[in-house]
């Protein structure tokens, strides 16, 4: 285990990143068990924001999933395009829910719905708040520094909740390169890859926890250090 300390944007609650993995196979049963410990409302309700990946089904197979697994209620926030995002009445609804879940998909999907729109604004109110937030695959990437676009692999700002890092999910950490190449920017001072079925914890004091195993790199031309594992999962 690495002792670091992980810059993020203030906030009383919890921003959790998951590196992938297939809930229905039961693959991220461990990481969601973590998160949900650490719950605004252990009984309250789960808001689902589907941007990433458009899917209309999405929200619906969490459900069920979350449902059996964990007694949690789920309820899909309706955002899919940036219309939606614009939309008032989706930004109450993130308003009212206890902890958000950001669907994976496409992280180009997610950052054209989301930015400079009032549901962005209810999410960063729902940390603010004292909520978990929760954001697995693409949608991780997305709260790093930097992303890179599916189209022309050109590098994209990110949402910057972890400011000057940049996050790889499904990392394999044979294959660092892809990391490296996101840490090309000058702004980004370290970079984090999330194994699948793995997930990184972020507290609002600099605290972290990690479930599986989690990397670092401290800059772009640093050897790959173990930032935690399922062995270690304090901070």
């Amino acid at each position: 285990m690495h002792s670091v300390t992980i810059p993020r944007r203030p906030g009383k609650g919890w921003l959790v990143l998951i590196g992938g993995g297939e809930f229905s196979f039961g693959e991220t049963e461990a990481a969601d068990a973590a998160w949900l410990a650490k719950s605004s409302r252990p009984d309250g309700t789960v808001g689902f924001i589907p941007a990433a990946s458009g899917s209309t089904d999405y929200g619906n197979h969490f459900a069920i999933y979350l449902d059996e697994y964990f007694e949690r209620r789920v309820e899909t926030i309706p955002v899919y395009r940036a219309r939606d995002a614009r939309r008032g009445k989706n930004a109450e609804r993130i308003a009212k829910v206890d902890d958000l879940y950001l669907g994976g998909g496409v992280c180009d999907h997610l950052l054209d719905a989301l930015n400079d729109t009032p549901c962005l604004e209810a999410v960063q109110q729902k940390i603010d708040d004292g909520a978990t937030v929760v954001a697995i695959a693409a949608a991780a990437q997305a709260f790093g520094e930097v992303v890179r676009s599916i189209f022309g692999q050109k590098l994209l700002d990110g949402l910057a909740w972890l400011p000057g890092v940049a996050v790889d999910t499904n990392f394999d950490p044979g294959h660092v390169r892809r990391l490296r190449q996101l840490m090309a920017r000058q702004s980004v001072h370290m970079g984090i890859g999330i194994e699948a079925e793995s997930a990184l914890l972020v507290g609002p004091d600099g605290e972290h926890q990690v479930v599986g195993s989690v990397y670092l790199l401290e800059s772009a031309d640093a050897d790959l250090k173990e930032l935690g594992s399922s062995k270690d999962t304090s901070g």
